[in-house]
């Protein structure tokens, strides 16, 4: 690992060194392991602890295959899905690799007694498997995590339709979140040029899911103009969606939970804010009981930072707790996009407020190939910035998955994994220096 990480530092490495490197037997690796997936049976999701069952370990590294690609992993992130597999809910991810296995020779590979997982990266190419021609050796590329086959035609309109389709290192084996990922080719992605490895890392699964969900015509279609209702607007998802909204000319409405919160917003430019703790917005009476009093005070709310206009778009992951307010607050013929259920995946709504004011509600999982690179170009043309407010080294990925699962992060949490430091691999100063206060606006929030 040192000639490696060795290589990658120096000013003067080439791509015929990268290819000249030993790839080691071995790496250091986040796990989740089979024998534990009932680990925390019978505890509420709340008292799940990731810091009890993610493992740093030392692991073989895969077999390289074609069309595959192995990253020199500097700098990974944490995201909800690293949680979910974590405390093994909704199911243990180990039913998702075992299935994966059964589909060839080649995936058998992922169905292992040890989940390496993470679903996002910043590194460097170490070798391509047979059929590559895209990328060689030595390129600083950042990784995004659709897994897809094609062999259907059903995926070539859009890949996130192909029946194979997966979510690499949650869905898949040999996830981010270690010192060597295994990707297809077709994930990798230019790195940032004036962003550090951990701040490149950050975006990847959030911004391309915010892009899809609220940009691409196969999400909510955002137009110039449009009030934008987003909920949780300063967190992993809600902070890139609150930047597409205000770089797309539309007026996001953040709904948040804290003062602190609030002017992480304020500094990203939106000036209609909801506090929906501060003004006492509780959506359901009890466990079983919604409060439609409460969504009509929250719809009037959102009208008096309108002008009177109710929202065209609603950006949804919270699920259950939000999702009645959701579909009530939108206007006549607007539109609910949802991605998550953070809350709670049964989701209730009076369906009256839905079809005889023509709504829709769109289900939108992550982005295909096409949505994540044109998020990541806006990424690399500083259009829209990381929101990376704090990094863990890869032996205390435990603690940052706890925190994101306690909700005790703003925007993304990053990991080191080969890096060193913080810091490294800035190619374009220029451009960073530009975007400087922007970059840093969420840092030790």
């Amino acid at each position: 690992m040192k000639e490696i990480l060795d290589a990658i530092q120096s000013q003067d490495s080439t791509a015929a060194d990268f290819a000249g490197l030993s790839i080691p037997e071995s790496y250091r690796a986040v796990t989740v392991h089979k024998d534990e997936a009932e680990m925390f049976a019978g505890l509420a999701t709340r008292d799940k602890d990731p810091r009890k069952s993610l493992h740093l370990d030392e692991v073989p590294v895969p077999e390289l295959g074609p069309g595959e690609a192995l990253v020199a992993v500097m700098a990974s992130s944490v995201n909800y899905n690293s949680v979910w597999t974590s405390i093994f809910e909704p199911v243990s991810t180990f039913g998702f690799l075992e299935r994966y296995g059964k589909l060839s020779e080649l995936t058998r590979r992922h169905d292992l007694p040890y989940h390496v997982i993470g679903s996002d990266l910043a590194g460097v190419v170490l070798r391509t498997g047979a059929g590559v021609n895209a990328w060689n050796p030595g390129d600083e590329v950042v990784a995004h995590c659709l897994s897809v086959e094609l062999e259907s035609s059903d995926g070539h309109n859009d890949t996130m339709l192909d029946p194979e389709q997966r979510i690499w290192g949650f869905e898949t084996n040999f996830g981010g979140l270690a010192e060597i990922a295994l990707v297809k080719s077709n994930q990798l992605m230019p790195k940032p040029k004036h962003l550090s490895w951990e701040e490149a890392a950050s975006p990847g699964l959030v911004n391309s899911t915010a892009y899809r969900q609220l940009v691409s015509r196969n999400g909510a279609g955002m137009k110039q103009g449009d009030n934008v209702l987003i909920w949780g607007a300063s967190g992993g998802l809600g902070s890139y969606a609150t930047q597409f909204a205000l770089a797309g000319g539309a007026n996001p409405i953040c709904v948040v939970s804290s003062d602190q919160k609030a002017e992480i917003c304020r500094k990203m430019g939106a000036t209609a804010i909801i506090d929906r703790n501060a003004e006492g917005f509780k959506f359901w009476k009890d466990e079983h009981n919604q409060d439609p009093r409460e969504w009509k005070r929250f719809g009037k709310r959102i009208r008096e930072l309108t002008g009177g206009e109710d929202v065209d778009i609603v950006f949804e992951h919270p699920g259950r707790e939000t999702f009645g307010a959701s579909v009530y607050v939108t206007r006549k013929g607007g539109t609910i996009v949802t991605c998550a259920s953070t809350s709670g995946y049964n989701h209730e709504y009076d369906n009256r407020y839905l079809w005889m004011s023509l709504k829709r509600i769109i289900g939108s999982h992550f982005a295909n190939y096409r949505e994540a690179w044109e998020a990541n170009r806006l990424i690399a043309k500083g259009k829209i910035h990381p929101t990376l407010s704090r990094v863990y080294s890869l032996e205390d990925t435990g603690q940052a998955a706890y925190d994101v699962h306690r909700n005790l992060h703003q925007g993304k949490v990053g990991i080191l994994a080969l890096a060193p430091r913080e810091g490294l691999g800035v190619r374009d100063t220029e451009l960073r220096e530009q975007h400087i206060d922007a970059i840093n606006r969420f840092r030790n929030v």
